[in-house]
């Protein structure tokens, strides 16, 4: 019987081992199937990380940089300016100057500590400089750091705005080893004390940050490392659960094993949340220096790496501006745990405790500002970087904007206007363009009498009838051709009827609506009469004026009409520019442009301006042009810039159109070239002539600087010749009534007669001279 019993059981627990090992294969399976799902999740993970870290982290806005100011030896410039230059680029004043950013003043010498900075051609270490100054230029300039005097140095760049992205985040990259290093020390002290130990994750840091929140009954205490903060900020959301806690907690260690703790802090430094400046967030610790101290992160002191690592923990508790004694209370607790961590000493500390926050106004680095002239960058730069990512991968855009130039262009035109808007029913707009005549460098760009309006660009986008602007393009086209052109020739001044090619007829008149029979081609232009310029444009042929007009740089539609002699085309003030700065530049046409370099957020250059001109116009026709146009503002229709400026040569021409609804003026200096226009939206009349509306502006604008007067070499072949004023003969010098201007003298044939109408004998100009002759 016992041995009938022990069968079943045997069978039992044969059974009972066979499902134990199917179960337990089971389970195996099931773990390499959890293992395998785990390893390809943490490769997807591992995937998703390399890809950020490896590319573009982020977008980031293209900072935006005005020109270098350039200081040369007997450059003038006053120590006023350099100073308010100092100031723009937020240089502190101190009585010795010995760290990045400071600078003092005494008794006409100047010591800075200029920055480093990685300009176009390359980086520029800081250097200690001393600029001495002689009256208004200056003297002499040392290079204190190298212990040699040199002839030239640069300023850094003002950073003028970023082009922030649609995504509304704002930063400013930094690397590691260019900020001081008490900002990484004070940073893990404070956040994650154990950064340099653990490996993404800190298990006793959750635990004693749990304890203390059971304790406390609230959220008191967090637990995350740096590394997981990194890791919620970049790849995850809000979220608060725990599959997105071990998600988080399994990417920390990934980037842990991944890349090194210089890298990982780099990144969390350039990341983290600091600020919200309307619709934008302030990210990072490179933006947060210039926003909250106005200067960059290398030149940060400790009590202020100490305010901006204190708002971590709740950038809008902790704000500031807002809240300024809930944030000293927690920078002056951040300065303890220095203290007591034998970061800093503590005469240091207490120094510091008593130190304010002198926060900055924040306005440097307010966006929007001067949105005229970043209109035009924004449209260079989509011609430069076609592709968009590139546009916010935090590219350097150096460009040519003199903020000076741009500030003052503001004022004179809002200022001029506000004060000839009284008594007019006709709301007036303006518009102003200043440009360097050698260069072709845009200077200031003014689109609306609203200077900070960021809506239609006047400057860029309005085309309006240019009036008499158009005429040096007439007496241009004449004076090209010097056998039967002078600035003597005479000019018809009788009443005229001409037919347009539709059969209507057109009249012109002068601006007096008298006629003088007859007058000299310069006082045409410079008294800018109408039926003259008519008759001279239909001598030298509509073609060729219109052919001229477009060798000067101006691409817009051009009706061959008798009214184009007179400015019946629209151009904008941009369009207008460009002509009068080839006309300025002696004929040498140079592309306007506003962008000179752009460059990668790792310093490499991605695109340089190329250097590019055309001598479009003959060199000595367009010096007697120019002479005509400086006449223009000493004798004629904008004689009260001569007036206004005295000792100071300049040129220009004003420019009205019918019913007086566009008021032009154009004018130069030795240096710039400036375009005004002044009208009405609506295109009603403002009833404002050339020389009562935009010449005002111009004028203003030149009294808030120092225009240099205007210095032009005679072209070879030039020489000042005597007329006839009546009948534009050549004459001799010394009669009465003549007119005696410059002009190309191998061309112009010998006087017939002298002062007296007697003929001249000129067979003796023939024969050989004699010695003595040829000697002396």
């Amino acid at each position: 019987m016992a041995k009938k019993q022990t069968k079943p059981k045997a069978k039992s627990n044969a059974k009972n081992s066979q499902r134990r090992g199917r179960f337990s294969g089971l389970l195996i399976k099931l773990f390499i199937v959890l293992v395998v799902l785990v390893a390809g999740y943490m490769i997807y993970l591992d995937a998703q990380i390399k890809h950020t870290f490896t590319g573009n982290k982020w977008e980031v806005p293209a900072q935006i940089y005005a020109r270098p100011l350039i200081l040369s030896k007997n450059l003038e410039i006053t120590p006023e300016e350099v100073l308010d230059e100092l100031s723009l680029l937020g240089y502190r004043k101190v009585s010795r100057p010995d760290s990045s950013g400071e600078y003092a003043y005494w008794n006409n010498t100047l010591v800075v500590m200029r920055r480093a900075f990685q300009f176009v051609d390359g980086a520029q270490g800081m250097r200690k400089l001393t600029i001495a100054w002689q009256g208004n230029r200056i003297g002499s300039i040392t290079d204190n750091t190298a212990g040699k005097k040199v002839g030239t140095v640069r300023l850094e760049p003002w950073l003028v705005t970023r082009l922030v992205s649609s995504l509304r985040e704002d930063r400013m990259l930094l690397n590691l080893d260019t900020v001081p290093p008490m900002l990484p020390k004070t940073l893990t002290l404070v956040e994650d004390r154990d950064f340099y130990d653990h490996h993404g994750v800190a298990p006793l840091s959750i635990l004693r940050a749990l304890i203390a929140n059971i304790k406390a009954g609230r959220t008191v205490q967090g637990g995350s490392t740096l590394t997981q903060q990194l890791v919620k900020n970049l790849f995850l959301t809000l979220e608060q659960s725990l599959v997105r806690k071990a998600k988080e907690a399994v990417m920390a260690i990934i980037i842990d094993a991944r890349y090194s703790k210089s890298e990982i802090l780099q990144a969390y430094m350039n990341e983290v949340f600091l600020a919200q400046d309307g619709e934008t967030a302030v990210h990072g610790f490179g933006l947060a220096s210039y926003y909250f101290f106005d200067r960059p992160a290398t030149e940060l002191n400790v009590p202020e790496i100490a305010t901006l690592v204190a708002m971590i923990k709740g950038p809008s508790y902790y704000n500031p501006r807002r809240h300024p004694d809930r944030v000293l209370e927690r920078r002056n607790l951040i300065l303890r745990l220095l203290f007591e961590a034998n970061e800093i000493g503590s005469k240091d500390y207490q120094r510091y405790l008593e130190m304010p926050l002198k926060l900055a106004s924040g306005a440097s680095l307010a966006s929007g500002k001067h949105p005229a002239f970043m209109q035009k960058v924004r449209n260079e730069l989509q011609q430069i970087l076609a592709d968009p990512s590139l546009r916010d991968s935090g590219v350097k855009v150096f460009t040519t904007l003199d903020i000076y130039a741009q500030r003052r262009a503001e004022a004179a035109l809002t200022q001029t206007l506000d004060k000839l808007q009284q008594d007019r029913k006709a709301k007036l707009e303006g518009a102003m363009v200043v440009t360097n005549i050698s260069s072709g460098e845009v200077r200031a760009i003014v689109g609306s009498r609203q200077t900070d309006y960021n809506g239609f660009n006047r400057a860029l986008d309005a085309r309006r009838q240019v009036g008499s602007l158009i005429k040096p393009a007439v007496y241009l086209s004449a004076l090209e051709d010097p056998t039967q052109y002078n600035l003597a020739t005479p000019l018809e001044d009788r009443p005229l009827t001409l037919k347009s090619r539709d059969g209507k007829l057109w009249s012109p008149r002068n601006y007096d609506k008298e006629f003088r029979e007859q007058v000299p081609l310069i006082t045409s232009l410079v008294e800018s009469l109408n039926v003259p310029t008519v008759n001279l444009g239909m001598e030298v042929g509509l073609d060729k004026v219109i052919n001229t007009v477009k060798r000067l740089g101006v691409e817009t539609d051009m009706r061959k009409v008798p009214a184009l002699t007179l400015g019946s085309m629209s151009m904008s003030p941009l369009q207008t520019n460009q002509m009068y700065q080839t006309i300025s530049n002696n004929g040498r046409y140079i592309p306007l442009h506003t962008v000179s370099a752009v460059v990668s957020a790792n310093d490499k250059l991605l695109w340089k301006h190329a250097e590019f001109y055309a001598q479009r116009a003959d060199e000595a026709a367009t010096y007697l042009l120019n002479y005509g146009l400086f006449k223009v503002t000493r004798e004629g229709t904008a004689k009260q810039l001569g007036r206004a400026f005295p000792r100071i040569n300049m040129a220009g021409k004003t420019g009205t159109t019918d019913d007086y609804r566009d008021s032009w003026f154009s004018g130069f200096d030795r240096n710039n070239v400036s375009t005004v226009w002044v009208g009405n939206d609506d295109n009603q009349s403002v009833n404002l002539t050339g020389a009562s509306g935009a010449l005002p502006v111009f004028i203003n604008y030149q009294k808030m600087q120092a225009p240099k007067s205007l210095s032009r070499r005679f072209p070879r072949g030039l020489g000042i010749a005597h007329f006839n004023q009546k009948t534009g003969e050549v004459i001799v010098a010394g009669c009465p009534d003549s007119l005696s201007v410059p002009a190309i003298l191998e061309v112009l044939p010998p006087p017939r007669t002298d002062c007296r109408g007697k003929a001249i004998d000129s067979s003796g100009d023939e024969k050989e001279k004699s010695w003595w002759e040829r000697w002396f």
